[in-house]
């Protein structure tokens, strides 16, 4: 089974024919430093993730700048009123989990909200369309092939984790904030067992395992959703690629290829505002327990 036609031009015969296997692995590669060496490398940079979380962070920041610029107090526009609706939902649910100052906190959570639904929303192009345009513009790699290039941040773990520690941050800053360095030492080691010496190293222990579980858990919840649904568009973009001409066999799978796509872009649409919002959820949730004594 060979995917020339979802990679591009048919290839001729004398050049090697991509496979399933290939087509599938160069999509997920990274635009990165250099190749990974073993399962942790720190020092591999995927340059296409921080790319596009940049260039949307900055799309979400207009945007948000936008809306506060253009607010009136007649009636509002569509667009005034569609991202007074979405800060009204955030505001509510911040009010009701964080009991505290959330000068921060909700435009915190609003700008997690606007900025992950954007990542995620990329998974929605074409799965070829930047292997197209290299390809017009005449740019590979030296293997003579297409870049390797990944446009959905969030399905790249090393996106979604750097975008945990950054809670982890703001977990322990207002943990120390409320409570003071002494009160957050003393919760550390006392709480939820008890202040008997004997119980500290199971409290410290605990409690170490609680804010890695809520980092890594929280990173790996969005990307395991956005890189099963980045792997499944790719699958049934193979579907498309066994046109062979007006056979009873390539016409099923072209039908079954715009079938299968159609109805995975639909509820994929609920799954990018679903993590989006579970996301932004969380945030609050972690950030309202740093405002909370055991």
């Amino acid at each position: 089974m060979t995917t020339e036609n979802v990679a591009g031009a048919a290839q001729p015969a004398s050049e090697h024919v991509i496979t399933t296997g290939e087509y599938i692995t160069h999509h997920l590669h990274h635009n990165a430093s250099h190749l990974q060496n073993g399962p942790i490398d720190f020092s591999v940079i995927h340059y296409d993730t921080i790319f596009w979380s940049v260039l949307l962070a900055a799309i979400t920041s207009i945007v948000l700048i936008a809306a506060a610029r253009r607010v009136t107090t007649g009636v509002p526009g569509r667009f005034q009123g569609f991202v007074e609706m979405i800060v009204e939902m955030v505001e509510d649910q911040s009010k009701a989990i964080v009991h505290g100052n959330r000068a921060f906190i909700a435009p915190l959570a609003l700008t997690v909200f606007i900025w992950v639904i954007l990542m995620n929303s990329m998974d929605f192009l074409p799965v070829d369309l930047f292997a197209t345009i290299f390809r017009a513009l005449g740019i590979h790699n030296a293997e003579g092939h297409e870049p390797f290039f990944r446009v959905v941040p969030t399905a790249d773990l090393n996106g979604t984790m750097g975008m945990s520690l950054v809670v982890l941050f703001f977990m322990l800053y207002y943990n120390i904030k409320i409570k003071g360095v002494g009160g957050f030492v003393h919760e550390l080691f006392n709480a939820p067992f008890g202040s008997h010496p004997a119980l500290w190293p199971a409290n410290f222990g605990l409690n170490l395992i609680e804010f890695a579980a809520k980092t890594v858990s929280l990173a790996m919840r969005l990307f395991g959703n956005m890189f099963a649904g980045e792997l499944i568009f790719l699958l049934i973009a193979l579907l498309g690629a066994q046109w062979v001409g007006f056979t009873t066999q390539s016409v099923l799978l072209s039908g079954l290829h715009i079938f299968a796509g159609s109805i995975w872009a639909v509820f994929h649409i609920l799954i990018v505002l679903l993590q989006a919002f579970i996301f932004m959820m969380l945030t609050l949730v972690y950030l309202g327990q740093a405002h909370e004594g055991h």
